[in-house]
């Protein structure tokens, strides 16, 4: 009865400590993720309207 208590209790602790890690790990990806389109990404906001014509210079 004493060992498998123990065993379950290990067992509760390997879970718990995997699923912390996992957790750590996820949100630790997705913080990299933020800060590259922060970096990296642009406004996609691409005004057309307005502005100067082109002219060819020769």
């Amino acid at each position: 009865m004493v060992r498998a208590k123990q065993i379950l209790i290990a067992v509760a602790i390997i879970l718990a400590a995997g699923s912390a890690g996992a957790w750590f790990i996820l949100s630790e990806k997705q913080a990299v993720q933020e800060r590259r389109t922060k970096f990296f990404g642009s406004s996609k906001s691409y005004p057309t309207s307005g502005g100067e014509k082109m002219k060819v210079e020769w």
